[in-house]
């Protein structure tokens, strides 16, 4: 039981160090799994396992960024010019949550229909470090073509960011979504690099 836990703790650790970095958690967690068996666990149980798993790293960058997502307001001058309940709600941060929701739109189309079919085909060891190879030349490849771009027209405020670009923001996270190995935060930059809403360096 105490090396179960063990393990467990060290899965915990590996998903909370390669959250917080542009690297698939869930490819890494897959792949220490390859090494480190938990015992006795059905496939269902190590697939809610790691999801669950990202709970923790989930509630911190909630808390981090609280004040940016939180959309209630007492300030007036922040405040959706409405009446009723609309009166409390920030008008920016609203306009953020409605753009994050359209960028989920096509990882959540796609995942739904087809998730059983790219975990049958893509949820393996060569895949995965095939997927993390790739993307690690990507984000080479995207900043040094950065580099060498105009800096002007870069959009830096969420009221800036259009719709279109919260679909293509959207549709470079579907590669998260179809290959585990790709980071779903490191196609959120890669995407985010390349039609100038983020412009310093990723990594």
């Amino acid at each position: 039981m105490l090396l179960e836990i063990l393990k467990a703790v060290l899965f915990g650790v590996v998903e909370g160090i390669t959250e917080w970095l542009p690297i698939s958690s869930t490819g890494h967690l897959i792949l220490v799994e390859q090494f480190v068996k938990l015992q006795e666990v059905s496939p269902e149980f190590w697939g809610m396992f790691q999801v669950v798993i990202q709970l923790g790293a989930i509630l911190a960058v909630v808390l981090l960024y609280w004040n940016k997502i939180w959309p209630i307001t007492k300030n007036k001058k922040e405040a959706m010019k409405q009446e009723g309940i609309l009166s409390y709600f920030n008008k920016d941060i609203m306009i953020l949550w409605m753009k994050i929701l359209v960028a989920c739109i096509p990882a959540a189309v796609i995942g739904v229909f087809f998730d059983q079919l790219f975990e049958a085909l893509f949820y393996n060891p060569f895949c995965i470090a095939l997927a993390l190879i790739i993307f690690g030349i990507a984000f080479i490849v995207v900043e040094n073509f950065n580099q060498k771009r105009k800096t002007q027209n870069w959009k830096e405020t969420n009221t800036q960011i259009t719709y279109k670009d919260a679909v293509i923001i959207g549709i470079f996270q579907l590669l998260a979504a179809i290959f585990p190995g790709t980071s779903r935060s490191g196609a959120t930059i890669i995407g985010g690099l390349l039609i100038r809403v983020i412009k310093t360096k990723c990594c």
